[in-house]
């Protein structure tokens, strides 16, 4: 029996033996990876950089804060559209603030507006408790529970251009017959105080209000004025 020497030691570890599977190179790829993997002892490419995202402002947002502060200044609160609950929350948060700075006349501007009706039971409440004196100015046209909202400001007036329809509140419900049934008894108390409210303002019957609401009547600032819905038309500002 033989004893390798040490060259044939280090022989046999620089060069596999035969049958040996073939030890890869620096830089040469290994036998059976699939084309384009990386060969061993050779850095990973680095990645393509991402494109630049630009980010563009919304010039609308800026100038819309800017009308808002200046409005507010003035004791001057907007509303229109649609007041859901996010859009009363606002007005409610503005009113109050008015109110608590001072005691001269707020004035609400009414644009086109609807309203939900849980929506605008609760700025009604929040109308009723403002010390100060809430001047409506209606334009466009107010209907269904927005009404409510009309009526809850001690003074009323109308740009020309305005009209009013009375119109009942369109409510869903789901659920079980229990839950539906407890939901149309509240609603019903809801409706109610949406067209005392009306019937106060106007100095009519509430029966008298729910029946108009039920025809869909619509009233021009003539009408409105007769109606006791409107105090009186918007006049130019002097200058």
């Amino acid at each position: 029996m033989s004893i390798p020497n040490e060259l044939s030691i280090l022989r046999s570890a620089i060069i596999p033996p035969p049958g040996d599977p073939e030890l890869p190179l620096p830089g040469r790829p290994v036998p059976g990876t699939p084309p384009g993997w990386p060969s061993p002892g050779v850095p990973k490419p680095a990645p393509d950089p991402l494109p630049s995202t630009q980010i563009w402002l919304d010039p609308e947002v800026a100038w819309q804060e800017r009308l808002y502060e200046r409005l507010l200044e003035r004791r001057i609160v907007l509303a229109s559209g649609v007041l859901d609950d996010s859009a009363v929350t606002r007005l409610s948060a503005q009113l109050l603030t008015l109110d608590a700075e001072g005691d001269s006349p707020i004035r609400l501007e009414l644009q086109n507006v609807q309203a939900e009706l849980t929506a605008a039971l609760t700025l009604m409440g929040v109308l009723d408790v403002v010390r100060a004196e809430v001047q409506a100015f209606a334009g466009g046209q107010t209907q269904g529970p927005a009404l409510g909202v009309l009526a809850s400001c001690p003074r009323r007036l109308a740009y020309a251009n305005a009209s009013f329809t009375l119109s009942e509140p369109r409510l869903r419900f789901g659920g079980t017959v229990t839950a539906v049934t407890e939901h149309e008894q509240q609603a019903r108390r809801m409706v109610d105080s949406l067209f005392y409210r009306i019937a106060e303002a106007t100095g009519r019957d509430a029966e008298d209000i729910r029946e108009d609401a039920r025809r869909g009547r619509i009233l021009t600032v003539a009408e409105a004025i007769g109606y006791g819905l409107i105090q009186e038309r918007a006049a130019k500002r002097a200058l």
